[in-house]
C-alpha cells in the first residue's frame, strides 16, 4: 500500500517542522514538501501532486482560503484540509465554499488528527461533530433566507429589464436592440431568469412579470 503523500502549508516553521516529524513517524504518511504561504503552496503542489494538502488560513504572502480555491481548480485530485487555530464560523463556511475537504483545529487530539487524515484519503470528510453541526445550521439558515427572499429580488437589474421586455412581447433580437446587447446575451439573461425564478419557459416568465406588475401597480 502506497503512503499518503502530504504537503504541509503553514508560515510557522516550528509548527510545520513538528507536524512533519509526527507524520514521518507513521508509515502511512509521506511528507512530500512544505510551503510557508498560499503562493508557494500552489507552486509546490503543481510539481509534487500531493494526495492531501494541510493548509493554514492566515499566512503572509498568500491567504490559505484563496490558495485552496485555486488549488482545487488546478489540481482536483489533491484534497485540501484546513488546519488552523481559527474557530470563526465565517472561515469555516468560506473554506467549504472554496472546496476544502475538511476543517480541523490545531488543538485537535493527535489520534483524532491521524484518523481524520486516513479518513480523507478514503474519501471521507474530516470534520468534527461540532463543525458538522455548524455547517448544517448555516445551510438551513441559507435555505430559510432563500425562501424568505422575494423571487424578483434574486434578479440583477439587467435581468429585470429583460424580464419586463419579455412581458411586453418583444423577441430576443428586439430586446437586444433596445438594451444594446447581443441576442446571445439576452438568451443568457433569460436562462438565468428561468433558473432563479424556478420557471420552465418564456411564457411562464412573461406571466410572472405581468402578475407582479398587476399586484404592485394600481389601475
Amino acid at each position: 500500500m502506497k503512503p499518503i503523500r502530504v504537503l504541509l502549508v503553514d508560515d510557522h516553521d516550528l509548527f510545520r517542522k513538528g507536524l512533519a516529524s509526527l507524520l514521518t513517524r507513521d508509515k502511512e504518511f509521506h511528507v512530500v514538501g512544505e510551503a510557508r504561504n498560499g503562493v508557494e503552496a500552489l507552486s509546490k503542489a503543481k510539481d509534487l501532486k500531493p494526495d492531501i494538502v494541510l493548509m493554514d488560513i492566515y499566512m503572509p504572502g498568500g491567504n490559505g482560503l484563496e490558495a485552496t480555491r485555486r488549488l482545487r481548480a488546478t489540481l482536483p485530485s489533491s484534497k485540501v484540509v484546513i488546519l488552523t487555530v481559527s474557530e470563526e464560523d465565517k472561515n469555516l463556511f468560506e473554506a467549504i465554499k472554496c472546496g476544502a475537504h475538511g476543517y480541523l483545529l490545531k488543538k485537535i487530539e493527535l489520534n483524532d488528527f491521524f484518523e481524520m487524515l486516513r479518513g480523507v484519503s478514503r474519501g471521507e470528510a474530516p470534520i468534527s461533530r461540532a463543525t458538522a453541526a455548524k455547517i448544517l445550521g448555516e445551510f438551513a439558515a441559507q435555505a430559510r433566507r432563500d425562501r424568505e427572499e422575494p423571487a424578483e429580488e434574486k434578479l440583477s437589474p439587467k435581468e429585470r429589464e429583460v424580464l419586463e421586455l419579455i412581458a411586453k412581447g418583444l423577441t430576443n433580437k428586439e430586446i437586444g436592440n433596445k438594451l444594446r446587447i447581443s441576442e446571445n446575451t439576452v438568451k443568457n439573461h433569460l436562462k438565468n431568469i428561468l433558473d432563479k425564478l424556478h420557471l420552465e419557459n418564456r411564457v411562464q416568465a412573461a406571466a410572472f412579470a405581468l402578475q407582479k406588475k398587476s399586484t404592485t401597480v394600481p389601475d
